[in-house]
């Protein structure tokens, strides 16, 4: 942590050179440098000052018999441990991409209109997440089911380390319960995946050859006020080479909505090539699995009993609706502290 402070002084004193925005892309990559140092340091700093306060506080409160005291330093030491083991994670995400924002796709799977209701409630679920953690959430896509809830849906999640926490979500994500579209209240299994990929910066070159590329439109459909359904504003790209296809209609023009793609499309390209640089392309979700049995990350067992269990880290817990509300943390944290150093990016 030490030779960190030292870069981030090194970094703020270029910053105060009267030359320093000569160079504008120069300039840039230093801000993001120290940006990204600095939520190391910051909060590393703020975890030792607090620790040492309520090192000073205890024995006092000790020696005076103060209950009040002693409980509030109990309190902030538990606070403290807790910091400290989020910090510990993050260390896990040294990758190069994982500091990035990123986007987050659900695709319902096996399970028709079950898996449709399945994967709204997965959105629900890391809408709150990325809310929990002060992120910025913005619907990109989406695409709603026949019947009930969502086939699909994109979203750009805005937030330091975005990606390096979600990246843990990659995978198929498997219900059990009662469906309450059976009127014979059977129990269902419903599958639904979730990909994760980083949003680069303008800095990081991807070559996209017009030749490699499908454009379609389409006539965007679902809530986005009375302009979605007169033009073909809806645009879906596919990169021919690699099978990759993007889509968005989130926003009013044609035009606007063929750069999100754009931007979603430079994003999956470069972690593929990320992936072949480092040769782990399988930990970045390059082999796509089939969304059914057999391949899931983590189940969610309603009935006969409530059990969420990561097949992964063997993590699980009892309290079904803490997770559905966005309490997913213990196993994303579980995950990165055991694969975090072989699966960064």
């Amino acid at each position: 942590m030490a030779s960190k402070e030292a870069r981030v002084k090194e970094l703020e004193a270029q910053m105060e050179r009267p030359t320093f925005w000569d160079n504008n892309d120069a300039a840039q990559k230093v801000i993001a440098e120290c940006n990204a140092l600095r939520a190391w340091t910051v909060p590393f700093a703020d975890i030792k000052n607090r620790f040492e306060n309520v090192s000073s506080l205890l024995p006092e409160a000790s020696e005076l018999g103060d209950e009040e005291l002693l409980r509030e330093c109990v309190s902030e030491l538990d606070q403290l441990e807790k910091e400290a083991g989020e910090l510990e994670v993050r260390r896990m995400l040294s990758g190069e991409l994982d500091n990035k924002s990123c986007y987050l796709s659900i695709n319902s799977g096996a399970g028709g209109t079950e898996a449709c209701d399945w994967a709204l409630m997965l959105s629900r679920m890391y809408q709150r997440w990325a809310t929990r953690r002060g992120w910025k959430v913005e619907l990109i896509d989406q695409v709603d089911g026949d019947v009930a809830g969502i086939k699909s849906a994109t979203y750009r999640i805005t937030g330091p380390f975005a990606y390096g926490y979600a990246k843990a979500e990659k995978g198929v994500h498997r219900l059990v319960r009662i469906s309450p579209f059976d009127a014979n209240a059977k129990r269902h299994t419903s599958f639904a995946s979730v990909d994760v990929s980083p949003e680069i910066t303008d800095d990081i070159n991807v070559e996209v050859r017009p030749e490699d590329l499908r454009i379609d439109t389409y006539r965007a459909s679902g809530a986005g006020g009375q302009h979605v359904n007169k033009t073909d504003s809806a645009v879906r790209l596919t990169h021919i080479p690699t099978g990759i296809i993007v889509s968005c209609q989130s926003e009013r023009s044609q035009l606007q909505n063929k750069e999100t793609c754009y931007k979603m499309l430079r994003s999956k390209l470069y972690e593929l090539e990320v992936a072949e640089r480092e040769k782990q392309l399988h930990a970045l979700g390059g082999e796509k699995l089939d969304i059914s049995w057999g391949s899931q990350i983590r189940n969610y067992v309603f009935q006969p009993y409530t059990l969420v269990k990561d097949p992964r880290t063997k993590i699980e817990t009892g309290n079904v609706q803490a997770v559905m509300d966005g309490d997913i943390d213990i196993f994303i944290n579980g995950y990165l502290k055991e694969f975090g150093q072989h699966g960064s990016t």
